[in-house]
């Protein structure tokens, strides 16, 4: 099966600036490492509204949220399209918000089929705009798909026309939540807030923890994943860089200590993407403006090339 990269440099939802430039960053590791990835697969760029950040911000409960819903739709769109011709869309992306608009397009492609998420990150990424304590909607994601407002756990009181944005971006593919809280696993999950853990505990949301993956291996861990989503008709895979430990580069917004290594992030990727029930993968969050010698990048576009590979080595048919 053929696949399509999406280029999406928005970074809007994030609050440290430089992700919009985490695809560039990743073409400069290609053209280092004398790889012709970018010409070998079919490129396609959605086109951001980066712009919005020279406005001063309207909404301090979530930022920049007219901007992001309509990254979201776009992002929508495009992942449905390319899904409804029959190809994999691979997503480059620069903050994490818009991996809410690729899980509204898989569902605007395949309504009546259920999708398992599994997140590998160092952050849940399941407030609201009544629980966020920054306002910056890379954290919120999770919640725009499931529908879970969180209300209980509020410590924002979002103005009326945040509140109609945040409907709306809920509606974005299509109006019904995407997908269960049940049907989401996290791995390497290791930064959360109280709201957050709220969630995961009444959800009793598998977290795989990276203690969990140095003791049972990566590959087993993939494979645990993957099985605890049997009951799911699709899989989606969101790969956030900080998923892996500073030491490895603090090219990534959000950096937190004691994650994987790019060994088990690279087992866990390719592993996962073998699986014949994933239809869409997803690399976020790589910011070259934090890092030195393009470090992160090299060893995100080392994952990703691998990924590629193993996904379609994985399709092949074999007479």
């Amino acid at each position: 099966m053929d696949i399509k990269l999406l280029t999406v440099r928005s970074e809007i939802a994030a609050g440290t600036r430089g992700a919009g430039m985490g695809i560039d960053a990743l073409i400069v590791a290609s053209l280092d490492q004398k790889s012709t990835f970018f010409s070998d697969n079919h490129v396609q760029n959605i086109d951001d509204v980066n712009n919005i950040l020279f406005k001063n911000n309207q909404y301090p409960n979530a930022k920049h949220i007219d901007g992001v819903h309509t990254m979201l739709e776009r992002v929508s769109n495009a992942t449905s399209n390319v899904l409804a011709k029959g190809e994999t869309p691979f997503v480059l992306a620069g903050d994490h918000s818009t991996a809410a608009g690729t899980i509204s397009g898989i569902k605007k492609a395949f309504p009546n089929k259920k999708l398992g998420v599994i997140w590998i990150d160092a952050h849940a990424d399941f407030h609201s705009p009544f629980t966020t304590p920054s306002g910056n909607m890379h954290g919120m994601p999770l919640a725009m798909v499931t529908h879970l407002d969180n209300q209980s756990e509020a410590v924002n009181q979002p103005d009326e026309e945040t509140l109609d944005y945040w409907e709306r971006i809920k509606s974005v593919g299509t109006s019904e939540p995407k997908l269960s809280p049940e049907d989401i696993v996290f791995i390497g999950v290791r930064d959360t807030e109280t709201p957050e853990n709220t969630i995961m505990n009444k959800f009793n949301i598998k977290n795989f923890t990276v203690d969990e993956v140095r003791k049972n291996g990566a590959i087993e861990t993939a494979s645990q994943a993957l099985s605890h989503l049997n009951d799911c008709d699709m899989i989606y895979i969101s790969f956030d860089v900080d998923s892996m430990d500073p030491s490895i580069s603090k090219g990534t917004g959000t950096p937190v200590a004691n994650g994987l290594t790019v060994e088990e992030a690279l087992a866990i990727n390719t592993t996962l993407v073998s699986n014949q029930k994933v239809v869409c993968w997803e690399m976020v969050e790589v910011n070259p403006t934090l890092d030195q010698h393009n470090t992160m990048a090299n060893n995100a576009f080392h994952i990703l090339t691998d990924t590629v590979k193993s996904y379609k080595h994985s399709r092949i048919v074999k007479v």
